[in-house]
């Protein structure tokens, strides 16, 4: 579990699914992931989670806000995937529900990931990866510190080649001397 000021990062509970499924099948989330989730995707995700928290001590958490004990996303680290220039490099990720947008959860959820990254795992970099047109988050990946990998650019392998997010740009921050 991480702490912050405003929000705890935590594994996943059954009891998440319905406001995961709530933020996953928001357009305006899903504008940059993909297509909405129903419930059963959300199953999927937050096993899958569950077990990559098990297999690599880490995941992408679940985020909950303090105040109010309301789950309002995710954040955390994974393993990038295979075929894709983060290939099993520490791979952060977030996504918050439309309602929190806009109040500084995903940078704090996400520069206390980048923390526990370089406090408990080896690598000498920490990655993240989005569409070329997510203004948004790759505002926040500059606001981390991330800087742009030139030449990272790659199209997903997991999706068609004509999908409009298969494109994919990386920032990359490296671990503080």
């Amino acid at each position: 579990m991480i702490e912050t000021r405003r929000l705890i990062l935590r594994e996943w509970r059954e009891a998440d699914r319905p406001p995961l499924q709530a933020m996953c099948s928001d357009p305006r989330v899903m504008e940059f992931i993909g297509p909405l989730w129903s419930r059963r995707d959300c199953g999927l995700f937050i096993g899958g989670q569950q077990e990559k928290q098990q297999d690599h001590g880490c995941s992408i958490w679940a985020v909950e806000r303090k105040s109010d004990s309301a789950l309002i996303g995710c954040c955390g680290l994974n393993p990038g995937p295979e075929g894709t220039p983060v290939a099993q490099k520490p791979d952060l990720g977030w996504r918050l529900a439309s309602a929190a947008w806009g109040e500084g959860f995903a940078r704090e959820a996400a520069m206390s990931t980048i923390a526990w990254g370089f406090e408990n795992l080896p690598d000498t970099a920490i990655w993240a990866k989005t569409v070329p047109a997510n203004a948004r988050s790759r505002g926040l990946m500059l606001r981390l510190g991330m800087d742009y990998v030139e030449g990272g650019d790659f199209d997903h392998p997991a999706l068609c080649h004509d999908d409009p997010l298969r494109r994919h740009v990386v920032y990359r921050i490296n671990r503080p001397q």
